[in-house]
């Protein structure tokens, strides 16, 4: 795979400097199209691979894609000391090769994907899973014109949703997520609605070994309607969530979890907002579930300013468990979140939490920006623990009633060089709160990463 992924570079680096038209890579690679390359008779190397003609019609052809991505971090005071800073630096690396065939009313899509972790001690299946398919699915179009569109999609699939705070291909990781399961949906004009019943691929370290999870459901139905008068976009959503073991702070046990929510959104323009509001319910281990969350997003671009700023403020409200060792359950479960919830080398999950998070965004350059974001979290309530992205409990709320967590910088300088390769790099300080302080050691946490990746 590797040696596969540096000849693809190698060839992409000689044709992409000859390229007619500039691509436009989706954060969901399914989501490319290269229809304008149809009537493009000059075609060079590159072009070619990315629209193989085959057969005279043109509903028949083929696309190869992928991308590599290498990431190297060092950090200081794994999980505010309380690791081991043996391994303080480390490199992760992500290959992703895909194939895209359509075949009038069908159509087939097949990705690959390798995650390996250099130097970092106990890497996790989400860091290291060397070899395996991550997505081979089948579509059939049963409407397709210009206005309007019903498919059905069965197989291993990516699926991401709204803002990616609830269902996302984790991104951030090293190995990104996908669900076995079926999907149909439906456009029209300013509006689409899925419905989908899938089980959440649970990876494994080695080769061609992730199988099929018996062990959790997923399903739902997610609605957006844009062009709504005043508001602009809508979502809205149910998403069902069953697993055969969670463990929370207050709770182990067999999870049936239902969430029902909407978002107000609005991203072009000077201003831009995004408002979003969910509620849960269902049972854990004989406990009733009742969560919810609240968060509110708006920022503003200041267009005849040097360098473009944005200032933003996001707020958010995430129910946490009130009391230990009742029959009611308040923890809210983010599902399948981005992985990079609160920055790249994400320390907390959003779960049990108050978070007030202002952040300011420079254009430097046509090709440079840079980011600066502040962080202040407290634990919504003192019952409850702090948790990770995945949910992992990382430090039990029992014993303690200090609410402050802790506050976090970061900024990030981004690099397009151009439309196939870009360079990050982002640091990060996470200043331990009096709540850390109590129940572990403490110490502040600082990492730094350097991210290059490439797409084809």
């Amino acid at each position: 795979m590797n040696t596969l992924f540096r000849l693809l570079l190698l060839f992409g680096f000689i044709s992409i400097a000859n390229a007619q038209q500039k691509p436009v890579f989706q954060k969901l690679r399914y989501d490319d199209d290269v229809t304008y390359l149809k009537t493009d008779s000059t075609k060079n190397l590159y072009e070619k691979i990315k629209y193989v003609p085959l057969s005279k019609n043109s509903h028949y052809f083929a696309t190869i894609g992928g991308e590599a991505r290498w990431q190297y971090t060092y950090t200081v005071n794994d999980k505010w000391g309380d690791d081991s800073d043996e391994g303080d630096g480390y490199l992760l690396s992500r290959y992703l090769l895909h194939a895209d065939i359509h075949l009038g009313v069908f159509r087939t899509f097949l990705e690959l994907q390798s995650s390996l972790a250099n130097s970092k001690i106990d890497p996790s299946p989400v860091d290291e899973n060397q070899l395996d398919i991550h997505q081979a699915f089948l579509d059939i179009d049963f409407i397709r014109d210009k206005n309007e569109q019903l498919t059905l999609r069965s197989g291993r699939q990516e699926m991401m949703y709204g803002s990616q705070r609830l269902v996302a291909v984790r991104e951030g990781p090293n190995s990104r997520l996908a669900f076995d399961g079926m999907k149909l949906f439906y456009k029209k004009n300013n509006w689409q609605t899925d419905a989908f019943f899938t089980h959440p691929i649970a990876n494994k370290t080695g080769s061609f070994n992730d199988k099929f999870n018996e062990n959790a459901k997923f399903w739902g139905s997610y609605t957006v309607i844009h062009k709504v008068p005043f508001i602009q976009n809508i979502d809205l959503y149910y998403l069902g969530l069953w697993k055969s073991r969670a463990v929370f702070d207050d709770a182990i046990g067999e999870e049936s979890r239902h969430s029902i929510g909407t978002r107000i959104w609005k991203n072009k323009g000077n201003w831009k907002y995004d408002f979003e509001g969910l509620y849960q319910f269902g049972e854990i281990n004989q406990k009733t579930i009742s969560a919810w969350t609240l968060s509110s997003f708006a920022c503003y671009t200041f267009e005849n300013v040097k360098f473009n700023p944005e200032i933003g403020l996001k707020t958010e409200i995430i129910s946490g468990d009130k009391n230990s060792g009742d029959n009611h359950f308040e923890t809210f479960n983010p599902l399948y979140p981005r992985g990079a919830y609160f920055g790249l080398v994400a320390l907390i999950g959003p779960s049990n939490l108050i978070d007030i998070h202002p952040s300011i965004n420079f254009n430097l350059t046509e090709k440079l920006g840079l980011g600066i974001d502040y962080d202040i979290f407290w634990r919504q309530t003192i019952s409850d623990g702090l948790y990770a992205p995945n949910m992992q409990l990382l430090y039990s709320g029992k014993d303690t009633t200090e609410r402050f967590v802790g506050s976090q910088l970061i900024s990030n300088l981004d690099y397009a060089m151009n439309d196939f390769l870009s360079f990050t790099l982002e640091t990060g300080w996470f200043n331990a709160g009096s709540f850390l302080k109590e129940v572990g050691t403490g110490k502040d946490y600082f990492y730094a990463a350097l991210t290059a990746q490439f797409k084809f």
